[in-house]
């Protein structure tokens, strides 16, 4: 196994330091907002809603009172100066439980939005730009930061940095071959990144030679760098601990050790090792080999995920089929693809049905600006001086969900990975630039998964953007040679369909390499969306298309038509949907 990664670019110069700091959450409520059904006297009546306020106040056992009516119509209800019950529920159970009333909202506190003041925060477009990023920002604002969740890096091991050191657990090194290892020894207790660089032909007849990467310290940069202390760059779980399990080393990783560490990250038993006392909730795996997922490795993951770890993974960056690089083609992983700075898939990552979301991983071919910066260090072989560079790569996608799982773990402790994967992309937005081959729901934007968590800034949606969905189930025939197929009509769209149409399909179907796709136009024009005949056995279709549908009218009857080539296996289409 090798660290996804392409190769880094010159360190950028410092950003300016961005004004003000976060403001503190948890303020105490003062007032209530109260809704009332337009039936209800104190809809219309400030004395009604008076009268109401202080019977209210009578039956939880506190002193309420009207302030004012709103714009909307509700009433403004002060709770005073200290609820002597020191209940707000009871208060607000009292106005839930009268039919008059619509409902109660509390009257919270909001504070300006302000970014963390790390010297090159205003580097790091993959956590704010609008076009890209994924707004992390807004997601801070709901209060999570990662607090209390533990996140297992498995890569090179970790190069001491001043930015990430308040947030490194022990972990481990898991790399049993001493000559990879480079530290005199085997297994043990400190997963120091001692390098990866390699002379020419070292790891096989005709490799090249390569620098060390500090690719572990890279990807934990990106997940938890210390926010607000004035240098360098921020996490997006900046408060969350990073377990850096050590597995790559000169010339990569074995399967076997990765196995292991996903085992003991998630807190299972391995043999000669000593119990985790940090259990990972999150598992980065920004790493990867050709060929098909192996047992060992599907049973680790499944181990992990049993456990209540989500395990995360990059594509790959060979520009291929994802199906075909391991862990990626692995079940039970959330599968990361990367897109640049303008919202396209990124040139180098992978991409397929199997892809879950797409996250930020950077360009550093069109400029280093354009890259993912993060901690590293300088030098080209043993370790040096701590600095920050710039890469590219699945690998600098892949924490970006990580740290967004943490932000979820934190919300909620009992969450499972399943419900992470799904919030994750049923929250995500279509990707603003172009994705040719799928690139799983689209970009994922952490302000909206935290708000349907109960957290986070949901941003104003894009005006300009329309969705058209068929959650009808369609039974898909199998293997007869007829094609089953789902409508749906858009109307109220204008002249031509655009360049960059993004098609969204949810398949529930046994080996999906059984299944044709294809779109219909209003004009009758036929798109090929996946072809059959592959030997992806994976199960389900979830991904988005994005095809060139400029020649076709917008309005009118769009067809999905799904036909299963080979018989034995069978499933439905569940729901598609159209984004102009």
């Amino acid at each position: 196994m090798t660290p996804a990664v392409a190769a880094p670019s010159a360190p950028p110069a410092p950003a300016a330091d961005p004004a003000g700091a976060k403001a503190a959450a948890g303020a105490p409520v003062e007032r209530l907002i109260v809704g009332y059904e337009k039936k209800a006297e104190e809809a219309e009546s400030d004395a009604e809603a008076e009268k109401d306020a202080r019977a209210k106040g009578r039956k939880a056992g506190e002193a309420l009172s009207f302030e004012r009516r709103l714009g909307t119509g509700a009433a403004l209800v002060d709770l005073g100066d200290e609820l002597k019950g020191g209940s707000l529920q009871d208060v607000i159970d009292a106005f839930e439980a009268d039919p008059d009333v619509a409902y109660v909202d509390r009257d919270i506190r909001m504070y300006a939005t302000a970014a963390p003041n790390d010297t090159y925060y205003g580097r790091q477009w993959d956590f704010f730009e609008s076009t890209a990023g994924m707004n992390v920002q807004n997601a801070w604002d709901g209060g999570a930061t990662g607090r209390g969740v533990n996140v297992a890096v498995i890569d090179t091991g970790y190069v001491t940095h001043s930015d990430l050191g308040a947030n490194i657990v022990p972990g481990y090194d898991f790399i049993s071959d001493a000559a990879n290892a480079r530290d005199g020894g085997g297994r043990d207790g400190n997963p120091r990144d001692e390098g990866d660089w390699s002379a020419a032909n070292e790891c096989y007849s005709g490799s090249q030679p390569s620098d060390s990467s500090w690719h572990g310290t890279h990807v934990a940069g990106t997940v938890a760098a210390v926010a607000n202390n004035g240098k360098g760059v921020t996490g997006v779980a900046y408060n969350a601990k990073v377990q850096p399990v050590r597995v790559l080393g000169k010339c990569g990783g074995s399967t076997a050790d990765i196995a292991d560490a996903i085992v003991w990250a998630s807190g299972g038993s391995v043999p000669g090792v000593p119990a985790n006392s940090t259990p990972a909730d999150v598992i980065n795996l920004s790493l990867g080999g050709s060929g098909s997922c192996q047992s060992v490795t599907q049973n680790a993951i499944n181990g992990a995920v049993g456990r209540g770890t989500t395990v995360v993974v990059a594509a790959g960056n060979s520009n291929a089929n994802a199906s075909g690089f391991t862990p990626a083609n692995c079940g039970n992983v959330v599968n990361v693809a990367a897109g640049d700075r303008e919202g396209n898939r990124a040139s180098y990552s992978n991409y397929g049905s199997i892809v879950d979301i797409t996250a930020p991983g950077g360009e550093t071919a069109v400029s280093s600006a354009n890259g993912i910066l993060s901690t590293l260090n300088s030098s080209a072989t043993t370790p040096g001086t701590e600095n920050y560079e710039a890469y590219q790569g699945t690998s600098m996608a892949t924490p970006h969900i990580a740290g967004l799982a943490a932000l979820m773990y934190e919300k909620d402790p009992a969450i499972t990975p399943s419900r992470v994967e799904s919030l994750i992309k049923n929250n995500a937005r279509a990707l603003p630039g172009t994705c040719s081959g799928g690139c799983g729901y689209g970009l994922a934007d952490a302000a909206r998964t935290l708000a349907a968590m109960g957290g986070g800034t949901t941003p104003d949606p894009d005006p300009t953007e329309q969705v058209f969905t068929n959650s009808e189930n369609w039974s898909i025939p199998d293997a007869d040679g007829r094609y089953v197929y789902s409508n749906i009509g858009v109307t109220g769209v204008s002249g031509y369909a655009p360049a960059d149409l993004k098609v969204s399909v949810d398949i529930k179907h046994t080996y999906r390499g059984d299944l044709k796709i294809e779109l219909v136009a209003p004009n009758g024009t036929v798109r090929l969306l996946k072809s059959a005949g592959s030997s992806d056995s994976a199960d389900n279709v979830l991904a988005t298309y994005t095809v060139d549908a400029s020649s076709s009218p917008a309005s009118g009857t769009w067809q999905l038509r799904v036909t299963d080539v080979y018989s034995g296996d069978t499933g439905y289409i569940d729901s598609w949907s159209l984004t102009f």
